[in-house]
């Protein structure tokens, strides 16, 4: 009897995903990241593609009661301004020794008007405050209050090109990472500048994070320096999470 080789069933699949992910980005010519076509990473592929499908796309993260508020470690987390930290930034240290009064967050790439941004000008733009729960990939989780202004408003502001697909983030921390545009314009995605009623302590990213709900937490980036919009997918290279060993797409 013949039977298919396991390797053409995946490439069907894979191919078959592929054809999904067409049917949810019209008029893209890579309808899914050029990195899920990798065999590996067929998982990746498969909720990627079914995230977009299957689920509202603006359907909003469950959010919480002030009474809600968790214990809020930051696991992993080390200070950029620190010289013993092997990613340390003589940058960061000297913005975090001034308090950020001089932190701009540079937003360019397939923008009408590129530019940078301080802390009060993104304190000027309508913001959002939500208590939401983070899920952590080490298997903990914590409900804390994020105040901030919704990406969107800022790449609005920017004014974004039809050909943009894609949003990369860079941190002082030397992290790269990218949201396509869904989950970039969701309501609930922030650039957060506060935490429980304070400012966003250091530990926590100050002097803004990433907060995207939609998304497992090492997603939510810390430490933002800058902001490129693209219309090719990029993974980031070795400051990326997928040559980390983490996957590009961590919905949830």
């Amino acid at each position: 009897m013949k039977t298919t080789p396991l390797i053409t069933r995946r490439s069907a699949l894979i191919t078959g995903l592929a054809s999904l992910g067409g049917l949810l980005l019209p008029g893209c010519s890579e309808p899914l990241p050029p990195t899920y076509g990798n065999i590996l990473r067929m998982g990746d592929t498969l909720t990627y593609a079914a995230h977009r499908a299957l689920l509202p796309g603006r359907s909003l993260a469950r959010e919480y009661r002030p009474e809600d508020i968790s214990s809020f470690p930051a696991t992993g987390t080390t200070n950029p301004g620190d010289p013993a930290n092997p990613k340390s930034s003589a940058e960061y240290r000297q913005l975090q020794q001034g308090a950020f009064a001089d932190w701009r967050l540079q937003v360019e790439g397939l923008v009408e008007r590129p530019g940078a941004y301080s802390l009060a000008d993104l304190k000027r733009l309508p913001s959002r405050t939500q208590i939401t729960r983070l899920t952590c990939e080490e298997g903990w989780t914590g409900i804390a209050q994020w105040t901030g202004v919704p990406l969107s408003r800022v790449l609005d502001a920017a004014g974004l090109r039809p050909s943009a697909r894609f949003v990369c983030l860079y941190s002082y921390d030397d992290w790269a990472d990218s949201i396509d545009l869904l989950d970039a314009l969701h309501p609930q995605t922030l650039l957060a500048y506060g935490m429980n009623g304070r400012d966003l302590p250091v530990a926590h990213g100050a002097p803004v994070r990433l907060r995207v709900e939609t998304q497992l937490g090492y997603k939510s980036m810390k430490y933002l320096r800058r902001v490129v919009v693209k219309d090719v997918f990029d993974d980031g290279g070795a400051q990326g999470n997928i040559q980390n060993g983490w996957s590009w797409y961590a919905g949830i």
